[in-house]
């Protein structure tokens, strides 16, 4: 059965840290796009950063270019997502999906994913 399955969320200050973690099973994550999404309320959902298997490369968002770090631990199963510098705007539900790692589409496009976590709540606030 695949699953993801998020952790790590949690309040924090602005300009703290945190590193939310997706551990996968029933599926081997490295063969596959995986990528990390967020919504808050009453927002769409968007990509925040993705590992792209077909091109094997990290891409990231705008809004988060310096701040955020992706990374994958193969023996674990995991991917992370290492944020740094947080602000108020950060604060969101954080997913992690995987799709197919053969899609043409930017990875950062949540539409095209087709397994997800239950996410983890991320609040930045003093």
């Amino acid at each position: 059965q695949v699953q993801l399955v998020e952790s790590g969320g949690g309040l924090v200050q602005p300009g703290g840290s945190l590193r939310l973690s997706c551990a996968a099973s029933g599926f081997t994550l490295d063969d596959y796009t995986v990528g990390w999404f967020r919504q808050a309320p009453g927002e769409e959902r968007e990509g925040v950063s993705c590992i792209d298997k077909r091109t094997d490369r990290n891409y990231y968002a705008d809004f988060v270019q310096g701040r955020f770090t992706i990374s994958r631990d193969n023996a674990k199963n995991t991917v992370y997502l290492q944020m740094n510098n947080l602000r108020p705007e950060d604060t969101a539900v954080y997913y992690c999906a995987r799709r197919p790692g053969t899609y043409t589409i930017g990875c950062l496009a949540y539409p095209w994913y087709n397994n997800w976590g239950q996410g983890t709540q991320v609040t930045v606030s003093s």
